[in-house]
């Protein structure tokens, strides 16, 4: 059985027992954390890092702003430059309730082709912080000219999730508690043709962004992180 094969038979017996529990269970608990403000959450400066004011590179979001307004409750969009010059851009995307597949947050590996970029290639992966690591996932993009390096992962409660299998298992194991999750997508990016040095410098990004904030303020964007995710 080939890969490919593989993941969406996985996917596919997700999606049954996500239905069949739908049927028997209605989650009422909410796991959504005290009342936040993406806009605050995010250090206008920290470390060698400054949010650019004007731009010169906009960050793309490769979804209709009225399809991001009825899916999510808080997004951000920032680009951040460092002493060297380069950028770095942030999205960060919030929803309260993670459900079901109309509710949940989208994939970036998803977002990007339907609005007419081209997925070169993705894979998982991690990034070490402090004393533990955060699974990751790496696209690379292309629009033209632009070819854009991508990390993302969804935190779904207080797991961290990269694809689709692992997000639909996340959902469901919280189902099967009672609980309804909250999440969040957190994404970083740089419009730049040098893959390895891109994503080098995504992870600094994400380590000095992370050291910045608080304890509490760490765990909206990657929950407790208490355990390693095999890539």
């Amino acid at each position: 059985m080939t890969r490919f094969l593989r993941n969406a038979v996985v996917i596919g017996i997700l999606m049954l027992g996500a239905f069949a529990l739908s049927l028997i269970m209605t989650p009422e608990l909410s796991t959504a954390p005290v009342q936040f403000d993406l806009q605050t959450l995010a250090p206008d400066q920290f470390g060698d890092w400054r949010k650019e004011e004007q731009p010169v590179q906009g960050v793309i979001n490769p979804q209709a702003q009225e399809f991001i307004d009825n899916l999510y409750s808080q997004t951000l969009s920032r680009t951040y430059i460092n002493n060297n010059g380069r950028r770095i851009m942030l999205s960060l995307a919030y929803g309260t309730v993670q459900s079901g597949y109309q509710s949940e947050i989208h994939r970036p590996e998803v977002c990007y082709p339907a609005q007419g970029f081209q997925l070169i290639k993705k894979w998982k992966d991690v990034v070490g912080f402090k004393s533990t690591t955060l699974p990751v996932m790496r696209i690379v993009t292309q629009l033209g000219h632009r070819h854009e390096p991508v990390t993302y992962w969804i935190r779904i409660g207080d797991s961290l999730v990269r694809g689709a299998a692992e997000q639909s298992l996340a959902r469901v194991g919280y189902g099967l508690t009672g609980h309804i999750p909250d999440g969040i997508l957190f994404r970083v990016s740089e419009i730049n043709s040098d893959e390895q040095g891109s994503f080098s410098l995504q992870d600094q990004f994400i380590r000095a962004l992370l050291s910045s904030l608080t304890s509490d303020q760490r765990k909206i964007l990657i929950g407790s992180s208490k355990s390693k995710t095999e890539t």
